[in-house]
């Protein structure tokens, strides 16, 4: 990620961690929506690098990423100087379950991130769409990718982000509420999932 840009989260994000340390009611949402927005995008995408786009993910899905952060359960001795990681639990520690509530039903009324206007590589989405039907993950996820309940949309959503986190799935470095996608990607290498993530965030 460019230093700048990664800066620039840190630094939004951070620029709200005061308000949380203060009651709900002395602060209005908007305010201590302002952070999350200014990384993850206001209109459903993400314009950072890495950074993922959370418009039109499920809100139980969200829910219980945000209840991970809030508990420091995304954290692992693999991952344990993650900044993103650490930024995202601090900014979570006081929520209460009333506020993890709040937080990813609004998110998850977001737009869904846009297809991109690129012309995609065929043989590329060829790949990507065998290795869907092969390791059926449009039996979770939804024929759509647009994921359901606990299951988080992935159509579209940014590139970078999914092969980053299809790689630590595989790796065991990415501490979820279960071990399915651990062993859905074990026998995926690194070609394949660069395969994976350039056709899902061109899903049509």
């Amino acid at each position: 990620m460019p230093i700048m840009t990664f800066s620039r989260c840190i630094a939004a994000a951070v620029s709200c961690l005061c308000l949380l340390c203060q009651p709900l009611l002395a602060d209005t949402f908007a305010e201590r929506l302002a952070p999350c927005l200014a990384c993850h995008g206001d209109k459903g995408y993400s314009e950072h690098p890495v950074v993922p786009s959370l418009g039109g993910q499920p809100a139980p899905y969200l829910l219980i990423q945000l209840y991970l952060f809030r508990e420091n359960q995304r954290a692992s001795l693999y991952k344990k100087d993650d900044q993103m990681i650490q930024v995202m639990s601090e900014m979570t520690k006081g929520f209460s379950d009333d506020d993890l509530r709040t937080f990813s039903d609004f998110l998850s009324r977001l737009p869904p991130p846009p297809t991109p206007q690129d012309t995609p590589d065929p043989a590329r989405m060829q790949s990507g769409r065998a290795l869907i039907t092969e390791h059926r993950c449009n039996s979770c996820h939804n024929l759509d990718l647009a994921g359901r309940e606990n299951v988080p949309r992935i159509s579209n959503q940014r590139e970078d982000f999914l092969v980053k986190t299809l790689r630590e799935y595989r790796d065991n470095i990415r501490h979820g509420y279960d071990g399915v996608m651990a062993s859905v990607l074990a026998p995926i290498n690194d070609a394949q999932i660069a395969d994976l993530a350039y056709y899902i965030a061109r899903f049509r």
